[in-house]
């Protein structure tokens, strides 16, 4: 089930895609702000997610700060901390998920990459 719904969905928005493992698409989209954007369906959830940026080795706490301010405007999705990368990714139900659900998360994630680098480009390592 997961596979054909995840897979139609993406053909319906013309996403440049693979399939990389079992349940597993990585969507590499620039034209439409999607570049090393994994989709993943285990159990009864589908993730979105992306890496954004390595921390940086200075200002983390300002990092961690405006990362904070930034997912208070998000609509979809979440900034979280994975190992020593920022990534940003949003989990939906399954079962629920509709076409206009995975749309909304995909488009509002490419929109948070476009609108968020300048303020995060700063904290970059050189």
């Amino acid at each position: 089930m997961a596979k054909t719904k995840i897979e139609g969905y993406m053909i319906n928005l013309s996403l440049t895609h693979e399939e990389i493992g079992e349940n597993i698409w990585l969507i590499n989209d620039v034209e439409k702000g999607l570049g090393n954007v994994i989709v993943y369906a285990e159990d009864s959830l589908v993730t979105i997610r992306t890496k954004v940026m390595e921390i940086p080795d200075t200002d983390r706490d300002g990092l961690f700060e405006e990362l904070l301010r930034l997912n208070a405007d998000m609509v979809h999705g979440a900034y979280a901390i994975e190992q020593e990368h920022i990534i940003l990714l949003d989990t939906l139900e399954l079962e629920t998920m509709d076409y206009e659900e995975f749309q909304a998360s995909l488009d509002a994630i490419g929109l948070a990459l476009a609108q968020h680098y300048p303020k995060l480009s700063k904290y970059r390592n050189s």
